[in-house]
């Protein structure tokens, strides 16, 4: 009985040893392209394996304070897994582009839900528990959307490019300019051109990210093609006419929808840059 009790309380020691070690862990493995990090993966692991284990822990939680076995061993799994999130909190803001930031947490707590949805801690850690974090995953996934692409999209808006007086700030005898609500072709070239720099840089960075699970990655690829090719077709709908009626007009329309739509289907996938350049 003795000994029981020992390791009952050695048992509760280790778990509460591996909690601050997991919160505190400082490992400086670089997880550039914002994808599971080893951390979350070797945590996963560690409560799974304790799943395995769980007639050995009933034991020991009755010996220790008397307590419901199965609160007990839900009260540890739920405490390592705060534990996990506010690691990689800290771990997130080693990120200088708060997108990337945002598709790091995505992809962890996206890892750690789908997890916990296959294995035995589904049924100690609730629906609730579930639910709350996948809310969790479509908010840092929101956030990606609206930290990545907000300024491209502020491109393909008619804000600036239209004169509330008519005529005045159209280019000279354009007959196009009427069509297009009194923008200047100037302003509008510079706006495609603005347009083509911020998709390729978005293209170039955001193709060496990593979405590791497929449906996740093709659902935010989906989520920014519903908003982004919409806006592009109506903008070049609207304002194309005043390009293509002037010199070399695919400077500055370089893509259709349907290349920009190619390309998103290029994110997410990790390459790295000797694999883009060939």
């Amino acid at each position: 009985m003795s000994l029981t009790k020992r390791l009952a309380q050695t048992a509760q020691e280790t778990f509460g040893d591996f909690e601050e070690a997991v919160e505190k862990d400082a490992t400086k493995t670089a997880v550039t392209d914002g994808t599971v990090h080893p951390l979350t993966s070797y945590v996963i692991n560690y409560v799974k394996f304790l799943f395995d284990y769980r007639s050995t822990l009933k034991q020991l939680f009755q010996e220790f304070e008397g307590g419901d076995d199965s609160s007990q061993l839900a009260s540890v799994t739920m405490r390592i897994m705060q534990a996990l999130q506010t690691n990689l909190d800290g771990k997130s803001k080693q990120y200088r582009d708060p997108a990337l930031t945002h598709l790091f947490l995505m992809n962890n707590i996206h890892y750690i839900v789908r997890s916990v949805r296959r294995s035995e801690a589904k049924d100690l850690l609730g629906d609730d528990w579930v639910q709350r974090h996948r809310r969790i995953v479509q908010q840092h996934a929101n956030q990606y959307k609206r930290n990545a692409w907000a300024k491209i999209l502020q491109c393909l808006s008619i804000q600036g490019l239209t004169s509330s007086g008519g005529g005045s700030s159209t280019a000279g005898g354009d007959g196009a300019a009427g069509s297009s609500s009194g923008a200047s072709r100037a302003l509008v070239k510079d706006r495609f051109k603005t347009f083509n720099v911020m998709f390729e840089e978005l293209h170039q960075k955001q193709s060496q990210w990593t979405v590791p699970d497929t449906e996740l990655r093709e659902s935010l690829r989906l989520a920014v093609a519903e908003v982004l090719l919409p806006a592009y077709r109506s903008f070049v709908k609207r304002f194309g006419p005043l390009v293509e009626s002037g010199k070399t007009p695919q400077k500055y329309i370089k893509y259709t929808a349907e290349d920009l739509d190619r390309m998103l289907g290029e994110f997410f996938e990790g390459k790295n840059m000797n694999e883009m350049k060939r």
